[in-house]
């Protein structure tokens, strides 16, 4: 579902009568000249008050802003059009190395000591890289934080080394998961994304970003957002070279941490053929957006472009809309005519208990069970009985569907006869 961004709010719109109502009065009784110039006066404080409901102009080629919680898209430009990810693949691959570890295949703590294909000195020229380098051994876990917070393309190559026999059978890997999550416009080329012919949209990554964040919750915490990172440190050195080991701190590439509110994730990713891309995630008062900025210009600046997009979308969001949670009581048996039983137990899809709403809505919610009534069996399941009416201080807001949790079957001959009577009278 889409949430489009034209609508004016009611406080908004309360404003522009009154201030047409001043300019009829004023038409009356004020000279012309007066009268235009009152008129500009009072028009640019109405066209502020409507900007915060206008989605803000970026540089970026494409991006999509999304509710992490119910997948509700708020923002889009160019949604669907085709760019390089650049290093933001390093989440696909990621994502492959928690799913073998929830598989029992790796262990955080299993050590590697990478191969030639894997050190630094031999990745593509301008790769950034964790520095591995001969006579190096770490565990899986130093790995994943050089994939997050250095961005290293020789930590993808060890970790594809670790996992499968060749980088290719690693990348095939990644394509097979793509194709099981549905995303039809994501391929890859290689496991760090240097290769222009890796290849995604900003909205089919915003929905993977929603499900690595729904299936992988702890790597926030635990990989992507930590602030920096120290490689190599004496115990991944030989013991000759342990007093110095030659260690290197570097910062995470994603620049929007600690410096915008909420921003905890997730990858930054830059090349030629695609600009400057970024996959953000920030959370504020139990709400959580990811936005996806891809094709910030190339070249000097490009960097900031980037950064400035993805700040001004994920504040506008936070500032128009909101994740509403709903908690209502639960529904109590529903009174069944002509049935083997008296009372069926009631139901409600748990997706629909949450949703997205304009951020001045739901607050001091209230809720109301409105049931269709006489239930006359026989009812299948899954039938729509009632709804529970949600309210908040401003009106209503989306309802809640009530269904039937199983079959209820006709009553014998006399219990039907029974019933029919009871019905007659009280409706009388």
């Amino acid at each position: 579902m889409i949430i489009y961004t034209s609508h004016k709010d009611t406080k908004t719109l309360s404003f522009n009568i009154r201030i047409c109502k001043l300019k009829s009065f004023l038409c009356a009784s004020v000279p012309w000249c007066e009268i235009l110039f009152l008129f500009f006066l009072f028009s640019f404080p109405v066209y502020a008050q409507s900007n915060p409901w206008i989605a803000p102009e970026i540089v970026s080629r494409a991006a999509v802003v999304m509710d992490a919680a119910t997948g509700t898209v708020v923002y889009e430009k160019n949604p669907d059009m085709e760019i390089p990810p650049a290093s933001m693949t390093k989440l696909m691959t990621m994502h492959i190395v928690f799913e073998e570890i929830n598989r029992g295949r790796a262990s955080l703590d299993d050590i590697v000591e990478p191969t030639a294909e894997a050190w630094a000195r031999n990745q593509l020229a301008g790769s950034s890289v964790m520095h591995l380098a001969p006579g190096q051994s770490l565990s899986l876990r130093e790995l994943l934080l050089g994939l997050a917070v250095f961005s290293g393309n020789d930590a993808s190559t060890a970790v594809a080394l670790l996992l499968a026999p060749t980088v290719s059978a690693f990348v095939e890997m990644m394509n097979t998961e793509a194709r099981a999550l549905g995303l039809t416009r994501t391929r890859f080329a290689d496991a760090s994304g240097y290769s222009e012919y890796n290849m995604t949209t900003a909205m089919e990554f915003a929905r993977f970003c929603r499900f690595y964040l729904d299936t992988h919750p702890e790597s926030l915490a635990e990989y992507h957002s930590v602030w920096e990172f120290s490689y190599p440190l004496p115990h991944n050195v030989a013991e000759p070279f342990r007093e110095n080991p030659e260690t290197r701190t570097q910062r995470n590439r994603n620049t929007l941490l600690g410096r915008v509110e909420g921003v905890d994730g997730l990858k930054t990713g830059s090349i030629p053929a695609a600009g400057f891309n970024v996959a953000l995630t920030a959370e504020r008062n139990d709400t959580r957006f990811i936005a996806v900025v891809m094709g910030a210009p190339s070249g000097i600046g490009g960097d900031r472009i980037r950064d400035e997009d993805g700040e001004r979308l994920l504040n506008w969001a936070f500032n128009n809309y909101r994740t509403v949670r709903l908690t209502p009581p639960l529904p109590e048996p529903a009174r069944i005519w002509k049935g083997k039983e008296n009372y069926t137990e009631l139901f409600w899809e748990d997706e629909l208990l949450t949703y997205t709403a304009y951020a001045e809505r739901g607050e001091n919610l209230y809720f109301e069970v409105v049931m269709t009534d006489p239930l006359i069996a026989p009812l299948p399941a899954w039938t729509h009985v009632g709804n529970v009416l949600v309210f908040d201080s401003l009106g209503e807001l989306p309802s809640i569907p009530l269904y039937t949790i199983k079959e209820i079957e006709r009553g014998g001959f006399f219990k039907r006869v029974f019933d029919s009577i009871r019905l007659f009278f009280r409706g009388s």
